[in-house]
């Protein structure tokens, strides 16, 4: 089987190597099936479409409205729109996770903004009847919970886009562009223990207030998210693998 791509953003050591071996135990991958790379460190290579099957996009410390980015930042955002456009022009399969989607709906031509943005914790997701047909969400209730973290989300999305679940307080929780290019604002990556040792590396980067620490690992400790969310990973990596 060719391998899958995982592509981490992430500045920190442990939460890249973290979210690349929770990848593997969700997909059900084998360590030498998933190849990481890290954009923050490196220019991404041409993606052949012949290499891999399908590329996975992890979140990360950017956001795409940031106002004033790096150069890293500007050259990361390049990097992975280039990545979206040869995913879409040449059919391989891409799932983007929180800061995924806001590099393929800004890149696109959606906004990406913070009106609807969300703190750490547990929050009920909405498939919409486009989401209940797909495969990508295959075995999951029509609502569900998972957890959140982001400081913006999409608020117009790109041409063509087709949401496929919704939320309360993030009106686009998860959508497809053509047949095979995903996003989530939420994460499926994330169970509560995942999500409080990821609070741990990013206390200071305001995404909560640090003070509020162990309130909210309280609340995701009781929140009802149980391994429905996982299951989009395991459906991508299941749909989409070829020998």
């Amino acid at each position: 089987m060719k391998p899958f791509l995982h592509i981490s953003v992430r500045d920190h050591d442990g939460a890249a190597e973290a979210e690349f071996l929770t990848l593997l135990a969700l997909t059900g991958l084998p360590s030498d099936k998933l190849v990481q790379v890290r954009a923050e460190q490196a220019p991404l290579p041409l993606i052949d479409p012949d290499d891999f099957t399908g590329v996975i996009i992890g979140g990360g410390q950017f956001n795409a409205s940031d106002e004033v980015k790096s150069a890293t930042q500007l050259r990361v955002e390049t990097d992975l729109g280039h990545l979206v456009d040869a995913s879409l022009a040449g059919g391989v399969p891409l799932l983007g996770l929180c800061y995924g989607l806001g590099v393929v709906t800004s890149h696109l031509g959606g906004v990406v903004d913070r009106r609807y943005g969300e703190g750490a914790g547990a929050v009920a997701v909405t498939l919409t009847e486009a989401g209940l047909a797909d495969p990508l969400f295959e075995g999951l209730s029509p609502s569900f919970r998972a957890f959140t973290g982001h400081k913006e989300a999409c608020s117009v999305l790109p041409e063509g886009a087709v949401v496929l679940a919704s939320g309360t307080a993030c009106p686009v929780q998860a959508f497809r562009v053509g047949e095979s290019v995903y996003v989530t604002q939420f994460h499926p990556e994330l169970d509560a223990e995942r999500l409080i040792a990821r609070m741990g590396i990013y206390a200071d980067a305001g995404y909560f207030d640090p003070d509020d620490f162990d309130a909210l690992s309280a609340s995701a400790r009781a929140a009802d998210v149980g391994d429905q969310p996982a299951l989009i990973l395991a459906n991508f990596v299941a749909r989409f693998a070829q020998p």
